[in-house]
């Protein structure tokens, strides 16, 4: 029993992978799903497409390995955060689709919410804005648009969670509705310093407390598995959503340390360990894990659209057939030649927080081309993030040393070395990108002895390429400010 099985439940595809006692890789497995659009600026999921293709994902990885449920020390989960389901207690069936956290539908009720000054107790009691991004809007339109849900909510027939809490709820076949502490932080109904469901925030969304999961540590036991679901009794010894995941994979336990991460979206976080450090430039203050009751707070910027900019190029617009080959691409040209492209195609997140922001390409000539299309992509996501360490370092961060990174689109070696040419520090990528998984392993073998203590895993952790900034600052001033006059264009352009 010194395998752990990592479930890594991510915005486009869920995965299984099974690590060893000295945390290698033994077995993966990897299945897109349905993105579904209903309307503009709609984003969805068919939760059983969450839940079948994880459990396929789970099983094939076991299968691969050639293990069996007796051979696991444990389950640590990780997913995508915000993505909001609602299920009846007794079927477990959804009353409606997933609401994906890039959905774009409650703006409105947060524009509401502002106007009426809520935001400053929103943003004190949670550490979040006011934005659609969060979960306590949609499960509040879910609510008020599914006919019914309200009352059956009220009569506690209804169980609210984050793609943790029915993963679980699943995997134990309904015998636990639990969460984790990193996971609730992100609901906007967490109150960050209690650690518990705020009767204020409840009150203010007009959310019934029963519908609520509870609440536990980030690593620990938190239940077992039915034995059906796996064949045998598996305990699920963590959760904790993706960026806090990936966040402990990149082993930044230590105040002062981040890591970027390039998945469908980017999300940078900066350990501030015990200290709740409230943020003047409209990034989150939000919880990275809690364990043996001690809590670690992050600081975090969220771009909407990371990697989610090649899919478009290859799905949207047809440049590329497969993500792949945007870095030739992209390297074909030794710039844009001027093109700039803000990609808020579900508007932009920190440190704008402009749901009405929409994509934008400028300074296009009749000689652009589409490798000067795909070489502003990659730009457009190094950029966003320059902006997330400049808002970090004016609210009091020390300077940023070098940048840790992960998530699929770090593999982009173009990309990194835009990245570290436009932050003018080194970015420094390990042999594991996949450290999302690898936190959620981590976390879990903590919980059940496999590993002994956190040094242990920062042994572990070993570089695979590092890029030193290679532009100069009169050029790197340039591409900055053409970036800030290209998103000024891009905000405000939409008012639904």
């Amino acid at each position: 029993m010194s395998y752990l099985l990592a479930l890594d439940q991510g915005t486009t595809s869920s995965r299984a992978i099974v690590f060893d006692a000295q945390a290698r890789v033994v077995a993966s497995s990897q299945k897109e799903f349905e993105q579904l659009f209903p309307k503009a600026g709609w984003v969805e999921h068919r939760p059983g497409d969450i839940w079948t293709t994880q459990l396929t994902c789970a099983q094939a990885a076991l299968e691969q390995a050639g293990l069996k449920a007796s051979d696991l020390a444990g389950i640590g989960i990780t997913n995508q955060r915000e993505t909001t389901v609602l299920w009846d207690r007794k079927t477990g069936e959804p009353v409606y689709n997933a609401i994906v956290w890039q959905d774009r539908r409650t703006a409105a009720h947060c524009d509401r919410l502002r106007a009426q000054g809520k935001a400053p107790l929103i943003k004190r009691l949670t550490g979040l804005e006011t934005d659609a991004y969060f979960s306590a809007t949609k499960l509040a339109w879910i609510l008020d648009h599914v006919d019914g849900a309200r009352a059956r909510a009220a009569a506690g027939e209804l169980a609210f969670g984050t793609v943790d809490s029915w993963l679980i709820w699943n995997l134990t076949r309904g015998a636990a509705h639990v969460t984790d502490v990193s996971n609730a932080s992100r609901t906007m109904l967490l109150n960050i310093q209690t650690l518990d469901w705020d009767e204020e925030l409840l009150n203010l969304f007009n959310i019934p407390r029963s519908v609520l999961p509870k609440v536990l540590d980030s690593s620990g036991v938190m239940a077992n598995t039915a034995a059906t679901v796996l064949g045998g009794e598996v305990p699920i010894a963590a959760a904790a959503g993706d960026q806090q995941a990936a966040t402990f994979g990149q082993t930044a336990f230590a105040a002062g340390e981040a890591k970027n991460t390039y998945g469908t979206g980017c999300f940078m976080l900066l350990n501030t360990g015990a200290k709740l450090v409230e943020s003047h430039n409209r990034l989150l203050t939000t919880v990275g894990w809690r364990m043996n009751g001690q809590t670690d707070y992050m600081l975090e910027g969220s771009v909407f659209m990371g990697g989610a900019v090649v899919q478009w190029l290859r799905d949207g617009l047809g440049l590329i057939q497969s993500s792949a080959e945007v870095e030739a691409l992209a390297s074909s040209v030794p710039s844009t030649d001027g093109v700039c492209l803000v990609p808020a195609f579900a508007g932009l997140g920190a440190p704008h927080w402009d749901p009405y922001a929409r994509g934008t390409l400028l300074g296009m000539t009749r000689g652009t081309t589409r490798a000067h299309i795909a070489r502003a992509a990659l730009e457009s996501i190094a950029l966003q993030t320059v902006d997330l360490v400049q808002a970090m370092q004016r609210d009091g961060a020390a300077p940023l040393l070098e940048l840790r990174v992960d998530g699929g689109a770090s593999n982009n070696g173009l990309l990194m070395q835009i990245q570290a040419d436009l932050l003018g520090v080194p970015v420094v990528r390990p042999t594991v990108t996949e450290t999302t998984a690898l936190g959620a392993a981590y976390l879990a073998g903590l919980a059940v002895g496999v590993f002994a203590s956190k040094d242990d895993l920062k042994n572990n952790w070993t570089v695979d390429a590092r890029f030193e900034p290679q532009m100069g600052i009169d050029q790197r001033g340039e591409l900055l400010d053409r970036w800030h006059r290209a998103v000024e264009r891009a905000k405000g352009w939409t008012d639904a």
